[in-house]
């Protein structure tokens, strides 16, 4: 049987400034990879958090029909967000435990959205701890960032 799995990452140079998500997504059949993808993207002015729920937001939007499949994130703020939090923000109308306007609630909201038609197990690993497909994910978050950074930016203008 196949199963489905994303590593997700987020970067960011500077928090808030130009960031990057990354996603690797792979297809297995036991210890077999039958198909594997990669995604990535990013943005001029972000945060890290940002970055990191665009890489699941990715994940779970690329696939086409309903899945099954796990996420790992090395961010205790987007697996939490989902298994822990969210269903309280919802509840108090998206404000946080003290009352506040959950941040990034637009992305929040698009990741529940996105979440919705799969069954999706959630899974946190330490971050740059050697996990291959974390390293991976991290590699592709920071090559999304490159055209978004300011020395990216006067090098293409020949400065």
């Amino acid at each position: 049987m196949t199963e489905l799995f994303a590593w997700t990452d987020g970067a960011c140079s500077g928090n808030p400034g130009p960031g990057g998500w990354g996603v690797l997504l792979r297809a297995m059949n036991g210890a077999e990879i039958v198909k594997e993808r990669e995604l990535k993207g990013g943005e001029a002015d972000t945060t890290n958090n940002r970055m990191e729920l665009m890489a699941a937001i990715a994940a779970l939007e690329t696939l086409a029909r309903p899945a099954e499949l796990t996420i790992t994130t090395d961010s205790a703020y987007v697996k939490n967000g989902v298994t822990q939090w969210m269903f309280g923000w919802k509840k108090k109308g998206w404000r946080t435990a003290d009352n506040k306007p959950v941040k990034n609630i637009d992305l929040w909201q698009r990741l529940e959205a996105a979440q919705a038609r799969h069954t999706v197990t959630w899974k946190w690993i330490k971050g740059h701890a050697g996990h291959a497909e974390n390293e991976r994910a991290d590699e592709l978050a920071r090559a999304g960032m490159t055209p978004f950074k300011p020395e990216k930016a006067a090098a293409e203008r020949g400065a």
